[in-house]
């Protein structure tokens, strides 16, 4: 059995975790942090806290050595979780300039291929179709990249007539 772990809380930190146990605008798992940290400075062990958020006891454990190493910091999430993202927004723009200046129409395929090639940024058709979805239409793309480039040729033969 590990060895019991206890925190003390000054006036001031137990107030701080009191706020953000109840703010509406703190996600769930900070609040729950919160509540973990003042449970075991009031003298609940790990196994009755874990039993009470219905999560393991190293769950408990890892939040306390997290305040005790780091603070308030601590509570939240490390940055940097995740893959990164492989292109730039100059990226981006600069296939915008392509599809827009040249007399030619692009499928995703196409467009991977020159993005490879001429900035070095590798792409899968398919991501890259999303990525230009969700920036065509604000993040709730409804319409497809074949009709954003029929878009683009339709406002080009405009601009020639």
């Amino acid at each position: 059995m590990p060895a019991p772990i206890r925190i003390v809380l000054t006036e001031s930190e137990d107030r701080t975790l009191s706020e953000l146990r109840v703010a509406s605008n703190v996600p769930q798992r900070i609040r729950d942090r919160a509540h973990m940290l003042r449970l075991n400075a009031q003298g609940w062990n790990a196994p009755a806290i874990a039993e009470i958020f219905e999560c393991h006891e190293h769950t408990v454990r890892a939040t306390i050595r997290r305040w005790q190493d780091s603070g308030l910091g601590g509570l939240w999430e490390a940055p940097g979780r995740g893959a990164k993202r492989k292109w730039q927004e100059a990226d981006l723009q600069y296939l915008e300039h392509c599809l827009e200046h040249s007399e030619r129409t692009y499928n995703s395929m196409q467009l991977a291929q020159k993005l490879k090639q001429e900035r070095s940024v590798q792409l899968s058709p398919d991501r890259l179709r999303h990525v230009l979805q969700k920036r065509a239409g604000g993040g709730n793309a409804h319409d497809t990249a074949s009709e954003q480039n029929l878009t683009l040729s339709t406002s080009k033969s405009n601009k020639l007539s």
